[in-house]
């Protein structure tokens, strides 16, 4: 070896170690401290909301959890970095999740990675940790150069009994299951069981190449995508990111969207209520500068299915009045300004002709779009209502942007919300 090349593994060896060394400072007790922990130069870069485990609308893995099987779920990151940790949540396990093998790499395609990316992930430098029940973690940082748009692949391997699994319902992203330990397997030969939803993976996190403050993206189904296609990265904060991207300013869009959730009810399926969830999903992301909140169609609409036969899946029915989903948007507002954030709010869209509306749910939709237009105390507005409705009849989705339900959109609409968002309102 000649001397040349002495020196410079000797710098590379230097860099890194320097590199991990001052993350896990800004970081020291990995193993205990919540998702919301921050530390120095961290930012999120890709997220989702923890929730119950349940059967919701599709079958999946969150009850049943997972014992002597290997989970490999991919994400697509929003903006780059040059080094990587990720954050697991059993918030709402009732067992300690003990994970014995866990990997990150770069995608390359289906359940298959990019070879010579894999990295080992550990906590406090072991490579078996526990996460006890009720509580969240977040992992060492490992070096790991990304750019923005890129997709991760992260995998781990439990062989104890997990129990009951915190998982994010609705992916609209294929995560892959595996019999024994495939950790590090490059290929995806032994990932042959699939499914929709995310397991106990709530984030990752980078340290940023460019310093650009996050946005979140929080809300229900139209923010998590909800009639967008599958394994396609059309919901409306990826199309953001895209955005961007492309216009050579990519920034961390983190999307904390979930499906059915409402702002002033607290659901077993659809989570927490926005007002309980806020601090831990949205002010609790490193690197965050803005909110946008999308938010109140399923207060309104939710309501108008108790006279249908009633379901557990969407229980409770309250008649939440225009007015309290004003003051669970005001108190959203008041919690992001005291931790200085920029807050953009978004008018609710219109809802003809799905099983949300009636003259009464549509009274309420208005009042509370009135009102986000002419007195909420929002940094700015983007008018969604406006950008979507139907030419012909402004309280129906524009049929170009209608999913078919009449309630969510397909990715062209998911597209024109997202280019409706002006750059200059995310700060």
């Amino acid at each position: 070896m000649s001397s040349a090349t002495r020196r410079l593994l000797t710098v590379t060896a230097i860099t890194v170690c320097a590199l991990l060394t001052g993350a896990a400072a800004a970081f020291p007790d990995t193993a205990r401290q919540p998702s919301a922990a921050t530390g120095p130069g961290w930012s999120a870069t890709w997220t989702a909301a923890p929730q119950r485990p349940s059967t919701s609308f599709a079958p999946n893995w969150s009850q049943q959890g997972f014992t002597r099987q290997t989970v490999r779920q991919i994400v697509r990151i929003s903006a780059g970095g040059k080094a990587a940790r990720i954050r697991l949540s059993n918030r709402y396990g009732t067992t300690p999740l003990t994970v014995d093998q866990a990997t990150i790499a770069r995608t390359d395609r289906g359940a298959a990675i990019e070879p010579g990316s894999l990295r080992h992930l550990t906590v406090r430098g072991k490579r078996t940790f526990t996460v006890p029940a009720g509580t969240d973690l977040v992992t060492d940082p490992v070096p790991l150069h990304l750019a923005a748009l890129d997709s991760v692949t992260i995998t781990f391997f439990a062989a104890q009994p997990t129990g009951p699994a915190t998982y994010h319902a609705q992916a609209l992203a294929t995560t892959y299951r595996a019999a024994g330990d495939h950790a590090a397997d490059v290929g995806a030969a032994a990932f042959t069981d699939t499914s929709q939803s995310w397991y106990y993976l709530t984030g990752v996190d980078m340290i940023p190449t460019a310093r650009r403050g996050g946005v979140v993206t929080f809300g229900d189904s139209l923010t998590d995508g909800a009639g967008s296609s599958t394994d396609a990265n059309n919901r409306y904060p990826d199309e953001l990111a895209e955005r961007l991207a492309a216009a050579g300013t990519p920034r961390a869009v983190l999307n904390q969207g979930i499906a059915g959730n409402r702002v002033t009810v607290d659901s077993a399926w659809f989570g927490d209520k926005a007002t309980a969830r806020f601090r831990r999903d949205v002010l609790g992301q490193p690197g965050v500068r803005t909110v946008i909140i999308l938010a109140g169609i399923n207060d309104i609409g939710i309501g108008e299915l108790a006279a249908a036969p009633p379901s557990p899946i969407f229980a409770p029915y309250p008649d939440v009045s225009a007015g309290q989903v004003i003051a669970g948007l005001r108190e959203l507002i008041q919690l992001a300004h005291v931790k200085h954030l920029r807050v953009i709010g978004a008018t609710v869209m219109p809802v003809k002709g799905s099983a949300y509306y009636t003259a009464r749910s549509e009274a309420k939709r208005e009042a509370i779009n009135a009102w986000i237009r002419t007195s909420a105390p929002f940094d700015a507005v983007v008018d969604l209502d406006r950008v979507t409705a139907s030419p012909a009849d402004r309280d129906r989705l524009n049929p170009a942007y209608d999913s078919g339900d009449h309630l969510h959109l397909n990715d062209a609409g998911y597209r024109a919300i997202a280019g409706a968002i002006h750059p200059a309102d995310l700060g």
